[in-house]
């Protein structure tokens, strides 16, 4: 065995591809490694058609990437992708340094970024899941000594049995301790909805911006930083916009290709976007593979069971784009999700920011328009719909039809504006969304 190197800072890393290397799949990797820590000594690809089983790339690229470790210096080895314990065993064994793979790096960051008693908690539970493989199925020169026979006997199944058992401990003593604290949260967020102020979580990719504009609406001070997975621990504040008040809520940023062992030890953390009643789902509107980036955070959604929450796109960072200027792109009613409701603003500027919360506010049904409606008699099924959404407070009749005094949301105004017959709404609706 090799020593290891205790500082492994100076790395290499290694891209394996099919065939067609998207060049942002490398951009994010070199940003996963630097967010770590790490400097860049080299990057070299590695066409994988058929993973070899024993070291994942085959062995005319492993003694490339040996000589290149060599003449750079680098004492760490960094694989976008995912290893066996025996593929990470065998390439450390040839190339005399720490290898280590996607979901070890990103635990590693988590570990960096992790504040809160609770994150903590969640990432060494994470870190120990993702070891005990290793433990389990790495050491087989003590799974050897299992067997009675002369010359076999030894201390090593006691000693790997001893660290399964310790480890399996540990993983225990985290377990309850996150169940506690996650009754401590669910008691929060019940009496958050006791309350009755709707939930609004902040979701999107890693270094989209969600920490800068939650502090830019809240005022708070949650940290915020241009690195992927700058914010680990769930923040919530409560913030006024147009009608009422919002629960709001900072998450995790998500990541394509996000480790199940993330996903599960963080569900009370994702749980924050599971449970809202509205998403902000947050795109870098600089980034050319944003298109990309929503659906791989719809995916991840999904996993969460948070897919089917209605959500708007905030393209954020406009301040990095040419021309571009405030603007909101109403949804248009047609069932194509790139043409989604989209508002776009620059959260590190406070450019959009009225335009976002008045949007929010009419989107959560907070904001209401009032006053007396004259309907004809031939106006009946208008009047029968305005009585099943229960935004009648008084009603008079009289020959030529009804005289209604409503409060109803703008959004619901709108729709029945733009329906058969809806003449009358439209004379309640203001020209445009009220300044904030």
């Amino acid at each position: 065995m090799f020593d290891r190197s205790k500082r492994g800072e100076h790395a290499l890393l290694i891209q394996p591809h099919s065939g067609r290397l998207e060049e942002d799949v490398l951009e994010e990797f070199t940003d996963l490694a630097r967010s770590a820590g790490a400097s860049i000594a080299a990057t070299l690809t590695a066409r994988i058609d058929r993973p070899n089983p024993s070291i994942l790339i085959g062995t005319g690229k492993l003694d490339e990437v040996k000589a290149a470790a060599d003449a750079t210096g680098a004492d760490l080895i960094l694989v976008n992708h995912s290893l066996s314990p025996v593929q990470e065993r065998n390439l450390e064994r040839f190339l005399e340094r720490r290898v280590i793979d996607r979901t070890g790096l990103i635990l590693d960051i988590f570990a960096q970024r992790a504040h809160s008693h609770e994150g903590k908690l969640q990432v060494e539970l994470a870190q120990l899941r993702h070891m005990a493989t290793r433990l389990v199925r790495g050491w087989t020169h003590l799974e050897r000594q299992r067997g009675g026979a002369i010359g076999l006997r030894g201390p090593g199944e006691t000693q790997l049995e001893t660290d399964r058992r310790l480890l399996q401990k540990r993983v225990e003593q985290l377990q309850k301790k996150l169940e506690k604290v996650e009754v401590q949260r669910t008691q929060m967020r019940r009496a958050r909805v006791r309350s009755e102020l709707p939930r609004v979580a902040l979701v999107g990719y890693t270094n989209a911006g969600k920490s800068t504009l939650f502090n830019a609406l809240t005022g708070a001070e949650a940290y915020a930083a241009d690195k992927l997975f700058a914010t680990l621990d769930p923040t919530v504040r409560r913030i006024i916009v147009p009608g009422g008040s919002v629960v709001l809520a900072d998450t995790v940023g998500f990541v394509r290709d996000l480790p199940h062992e993330l996903v599960a030890a963080f569900r009370s953390t994702l749980s924050e976007a599971r449970e809202a009643d509205f998403l902000l789902h947050i795109v870098d509107a600089a980034d050319p593979h944003r298109e990309e980036r929503i659906a791989q955070v719809d995916e991840v959604l999904a996993e969460v069971g948070a897919g089917d929450l209605p959500q708007l796109l905030v393209f954020n960072k406009i301040d990095r784009i040419d021309g571009a200027e405030v603007r909101h792109d109403a949804q248009d009613g047609i069932p194509d999700e790139a043409r989604r409701e989209r508002v776009w603003i620059s959260a590190r500027d406070g450019l959009g920011l009225p335009l976002l919360q008045s949007v929010l506010g009419k989107r959560l049904g907070l904001q209401h328009v009032t006053g007396e409606l004259r309907l004809p008699s031939s106006a009946g099924r208008l009047r029968s719909r305005l009585h099943q959404l229960e935004v009648v407070r008084s009603e008079q009749a009289d020959e030529d039809g009804w005289l209604l005094d409503v409060d109803l949301p703008i959004a619901e105004a709108e729709k029945l504006a733009a329906g058969e017959g809806g003449e009358p709404i439209r004379a309640l609706l203001p020209e445009k969304l009220p300044e904030w």
